[in-house]
């Protein structure tokens, strides 16, 4: 019977790992994103913003860089579970949004990117 539970407990603890966030992982999913934003002390805007200290900030707030109206006046404060929704679908998120891309429908590809964002704070410093 202690055998048995033990055996469920390890395969609980690796179904868990598995649906984690992978920070790493999530930098390999930036690599698409990279085409129009930047993270990191360097971080410039491009033809999307830079990305640091995403969670926790307005929509449309990066200094420098011009939102469409729809971003501007969203009222979004950006937090996990709205960036899950937006980067599924930004369109139907925000309609009017001048992002164009069809979406990150797979949702541990969502979480992964969200946890390579999250290392980053306003300043593009990387936690440790």
């Amino acid at each position: 019977m202690k055998r048995t539970f033990a055996a469920i407990m390890v395969l609980a603890g690796l179904t868990s790992a598995a649906q984690a966030q992978d920070a790493a992982a999530g930098e390999k999913v930036f690599a698409v994103c990279r085409a129009c934003h930047q993270v990191g002390e360097t971080a410039k805007n491009g033809v999307g913003p830079k990305l640091n200290g995403l969670f926790g900030r307005k929509s449309g707030t990066v200094e420098g860089y011009n939102y469409s109206e729809a971003n501007k006046n969203s009222g979004i404060t950006w937090d996990e579970a709205v960036f899950a929704e937006y980067i599924k679908d930004p369109r139907a998120k925000m309609p009017g949004t001048k992002m164009v891309y069809a979406g990150l429908k797979e949702e541990q590809r969502t979480k992964d990117l969200i946890a390579f964002l999250k290392q980053f704070d306003a300043s593009g410093k990387k936690a440790q």
